[in-house]
């Protein structure tokens, strides 16, 4: 374990463990959730008619979202050092960032997500990105440390 505890990374992680708690929540809960945030119309149709697609999908959020909670504890030094975890860091920063901006472009691939849907779920992650990217800058040396 680190010697020190980055707040950066801290944040990016418990952002990631809500997220993952959210969609869980969609799972749990049915269309009505998936309506809430935004998911669209067809996914809480089929979540309601007890369909799997998403079920699965949003699973495989979920735990996408944990893994990436988990590299960000690791780079922050609240737990054991991960492997490749610097870069999981770099790619969990680009990921975000990326859909962050990319939003204009993924629009058309999903027509019945609300404007309000892609403008804050965008914003949320520009901002978990921006947490990662601020707490792996911070962190580099002691990630590329022996035994980091």
């Amino acid at each position: 374990m680190h010697t020190s505890s980055n707040k950066y990374l801290l944040a990016a992680a418990i952002c990631c463990f809500a997220a993952a708690l959210a969609h869980l929540g969609c799972i749990v809960f049915g269309g009505d959730w998936y309506r809430f945030f935004g998911a669209g119309e067809q996914m809480a149709l089929m979540a309601e008619q007890g369909l799997w697609y998403p079920t699965i999908v949003t699973s495989v959020i979920v735990m996408v979202l944990l893994v990436w909670a988990l590299y960000g504890l690791s780079g922050a030094g609240a737990i054991k050092c991960l492997p490749l975890t610097k870069l999981a860091l770099i790619l969990i920063t680009g990921i975000f960032l990326l859909r962050g901006v990319s939003f204009v472009g993924l629009m058309p691939m999903f027509p019945e997500n609300s404007l309000t849907f892609w403008l804050i779920s965008s914003g949320i992650c520009l901002f978990i990105g921006g947490l990662f990217a601020l707490g792996s800058w911070q962190q580099w040396p002691v990630l590329g440390a022996k035994n980091a």
